[in-house]
C-alpha cells in the first residue's frame, strides 16, 4: 500500500466515478481499476458498491476514507513544510467558494496566483456555506469564503465585511426600481430561491415571524440560472450584490436592499483547523483576503458596509 494508490481511493471516492477520477489523475480507467483492485486485495474488502448512478462508498471504505485523508493531508502538510524551508510557496491548495462570489474571486485568484506563485496549483469547490463548513472542518479545502448571519465567526475565519441582501428584478421592474424594498414587500412575490441553506433559513424565520407568505415558484442553487430567469420578467430572486452586479451595472437586472429589516451577512474568510496550513495556503489565503477587499472597495453600495475588522490580519 503507498500513498499513489491511497490518493486514488480518495479522488474515486470524491468523484464516485471511475471515468471522472481517471481524468483528473489523467490516467486510463483500466490502469485506475487495476489499482482499486489492487488496494481491495490489500485491505481485505471491497472499499466501492456499484449503483445506477456510478460508485458508492461500502461500509469499509466509509470508514477508511477520514484516516487517509488525514495521512494524504499530513503528506502532503511534510511536503509543504520542506518546501517551505526554502521560502517557496508550491504544491496544491484546495480553496472552497460560494456561488454568489465565485464568479468575482476565481478569475483574479488563479490569475493573481499564476503569476506570483506558478508552482501553486489551485482546486476549486464551489459550495453553500453548510457544504463549505465541512469540507473545512474535515480538511477537504483549506481556505474558503463564506456568509455568517451573525456577529459570530467560527476558529480559523477572518471577517472582512457586510454584505447586504437584495431582491433581484428584470430591467425596469417596479419593484426593484427603487434602492431599498422593505421586507413585507416580499409577500406572495414568485421567488427564485435557493434550496435550504443559510439565507434560506434566514428568510423563512423572518417570513413566518410577520406573517408573509414566501412564494416559492422554484428552487435553484446555481446563482447563473436564476439571474437568467429573473431576467426575463415574472419573477424575483434574493440574493448578495456581489451575486449580480455585473448584470445590473449590465443593464439586464436592477437591485434594491432589503430592509425593514435588512439582512446583513458577513463575509469571512475561513481556514481548515484540522491541521497547520503550508505556507502555499497561507499565501493563497492572502491573497483571497487582498481580492475581497479590493472588490468590496470598487463596488460603491458595498464601500460604507465595510467593518472596522475588515483590516484584520491574516496570518
Amino acid at each position: 500500500m503507498d500513498l499513489q494508490e491511497l490518493k486514488v481511493f480518495a479522488q474515486v471516492a470524491d468523484y464516485g466515478s471511475l471515468s471522472r477520477a481517471a481524468i483528473m489523475l489523467k490516467i486510463g480507467q483500466p490502469s485506475l481499476s487495476r489499482r482499486i483492485a489492487a488496494l481491495e486485495r490489500e485491505c481485505g474488502g471491497r472499499l466501492f458498491s456499484r449503483t445506477g448512478r456510478g460508485l458508492e462508498l461500502s461500509e469499509l471504505g466509509s470508514r477508511l476514507l477520514p484516516r487517509v485523508r488525514a495521512l494524504l493531508a499530513e503528506a502532503d502538510r511534510i511536503a509543504s513544510e520542506a518546501r517551505t524551508m526554502a521560502a517557496t510557496p508550491a504544491g496544491e491548495v484546495n480553496v472552497g467558494v460560494l456561488p454568489s462570489t465565485a464568479c468575482q474571486i476565481v478569475p483574479p485568484l488563479f490569475h493573481q496566483c499564476r503569476q506570483r506563485f506558478p508552482d501553486v496549483r489551485l482546486h476549486i469547490f464551489e459550495g453553500f456555506s453548510g457544504q463549505i463548513e465541512e469540507w473545512l472542518a474535515d480538511g477537504r479545502v483549506e481556505v474558503a469564503t463564506l456568509f455568517r448571519h451573525s456577529n459570530a465567526v467560527g476558529r480559523g475565519e477572518r471577517p472582512l465585511g457586510v454584505v447586504d441582501t437584495c431582491l433581484v428584478g428584470a430591467k425596469g421592474d417596479p419593484v426593484t426600481r427603487a434602492k431599498t424594498v422593505k421586507f413585507p414587500q416580499l409577500h406572495r412575490l414568485p421567488l427564485i430561491l435557493p434550496a435550504p441553506n443559510s439565507l434560506r433559513v434566514t428568510l423563512d424565520h423572518l417570513a413566518r415571524k410577520r406573517g408573509i407568505e414566501l412564494n416559492v415558484v422554484m428552487e435553484s442553487n446555481s446563482i447563473p440560472i436564476q439571474n437568467a430567469l429573473v431576467a426575463q420578467g415574472g419573477c424575483y430572486a434574493v440574493s448578495s450584490f456581489y451575486s449580480v452586479s455585473r448584470d445590473v451595472h449590465a443593464g439586464a437586472l436592477q437591485a434594491a436592499r432589503i430592509v425593514a429589516p435588512s439582512i446583513d451577512r458577513r463575509f469571512t474568510i475561513g481556514t481548515t483547523t484540522q491541521r497547520p496550513l503550508g505556507l502555499a495556503a497561507r499565501e493563497v489565503a492572502k491573497l483571497m483576503r487582498e481580492i475581497v477587499l479590493e472588490l468590496i472597495e470598487r463596488e460603491p453600495s458595498l464601500r460604507q458596509r465595510i467593518s472596522a475588522f475588515a483590516s484584520t490580519p491574516l496570518t
